[in-house]
């Protein structure tokens, strides 16, 4: 996407990357997650824990954005070390890519996720890991196609007493 700027999310940002990270899952997880948790999704809770998050922060997690020319958010990435368990590794971990429905296709989650990546490597770190839906077939052709692989890990997490079974992708970074 020409005249995308990718720069460090700031607390006026959260209300916008709320929306989207809102109507990302109930784009995105659409009968993967129970609808009734997806209709009560609220923005405005969801910007307050942006929020809160974002001032807690200890500078292990980084938020980006994604600006289209005309200055409007078109994306949002975190990422971080990789957490196994309560530990954390040498490796990064993606932890959020998300982008308003309408800007799916258009290079701006390319360009969210070459930067999450580069930024790892410039770190030193040796991979990056992340965690998709098993049954988001999109996300998935994305990551592959930006050279994650699956790498046989998987586990569930529990939304509206439903186990969402997730799948681990990693990408070498070095050697």
């Amino acid at each position: 996407m020409t005249g995308t700027r990718i720069r460090p999310m700031t607390a006026d940002d959260c209300a916008a990357v709320a929306g989207m990270r809102v109507r990302g899952w109930q784009y995105a997880y659409r009968g993967m997650i129970p609808q009734e948790y997806l209709d009560g999704m609220d923005v405005a809770a969801e910007a307050e824990r942006q929020r809160a998050r974002l001032a807690a922060g200890d500078g292990s997690v980084v938020d980006l954005v994604a600006e289209a020319a005309d200055g409007a958010l078109a994306g949002w990435a975190a990422y971080g070390p990789y957490r196994d368990g309560d530990v954390r590794t040498g490796d990064g971990e993606l932890y959020a890519l998300y982008l308003p429905p309408e800007r799916i296709g258009q290079g701006v989650g390319r360009a969210l996720l070459t930067e999450v990546t580069g930024r790892c490597a410039a770190a030193g770190r040796p991979r990056v890991f992340l965690w998709v839906l098993e049954g988001n077939a999109r996300a998935r052709r994305f990551y592959e196609a930006a050279g994650y692989r699956a790498d046989g890990a998987e586990e569930a997490f529990e939304v509206a007493g439903v186990a969402v079974p997730e799948v681990r992708y990693v990408r070498r970074l070095t050697g």
